[in-house]
């Protein structure tokens, strides 16, 4: 018959040792302990970590354990529900087995892919923006592609500025007294002068 406390008691203190400094017993009737699971640092020294609650069934190893995420640090929703299922299927797999330090590596395997993915996502954020970048850049070199519409477009408004300036300044030298048109300016200006001419000399 199997002393289901026995080998219970014996996975406790081999799991205390492993873990030392992550491994924390809750309650001793029914056993509930926890073990913090915490990534390898990432390139920016970035981790993610979880705390799982593991307690005993009173025929474990031949029952599975019970589990679940307690608390986590960088991980979104998806990660929590991709490691319960992983658990869900480790333990399964263990059924007959002590289990628990495959469960917790498997865990520790999977939060150590999510960092890397991490690391990946971040390369590829900074690479979009590179070709974001790039792209804004060569559009400021090569500036908008001329169309007749725009061309047009540019021309009216060219020559309404210019027309302006003439203005503006043909205004400024009236002023200031310089603008003494000659008889062919004053002629070409007024078409009223063509026939002040002709009625003179009928009078």
């Amino acid at each position: 018959m199997t002393d289901y406390s026995e080998e219970q008691r014996n996975e406790l203190e081999a799991l205390e040792s492993i873990y030392p400094d992550s491994f924390t017993v809750l309650s001793e009737k029914p056993t509930t302990f926890t073990i913090t699971v915490t990534s390898e640092a990432g390139e920016n020294d970035e981790t993610v970590q979880t705390t799982l609650k593991f307690t005993y069934r009173e025929k474990y190893p031949d029952e599975t354990p019970l589990y679940e995420i307690v608390s986590q640090e960088n991980l979104d929703d998806n990660d929590v529900t991709d490691i319960i299922k992983l658990l869900e299927q480790q333990a399964e797999e263990n059924i007959g087995m002590v289990m628990i330090f495959t469960l917790v590596s498997a865990v520790q395997e999977k939060l150590n892919e999510i960092v890397d993915q991490i690391r990946t996502r971040r390369e590829e954020e900074k690479k979009q923006k590179e070709r974001e970048a790039e792209e804004e850049e060569k559009q400021r070199f090569h500036g908008t592609p001329v169309t007749i519409e725009n061309f047009l477009n540019w021309k009216a408004k060219f020559d309404a500025e210019l027309l302006e300036i003439k203005r503006k300044k043909m205004k400024e030298e009236e002023q200031a007294g310089k603008n003494k048109l000659s008889g062919k300016q004053l002629f070409e200006m007024d078409h009223n002068l063509d026939t002040s001419d002709i009625q003179f000399l009928e009078e």
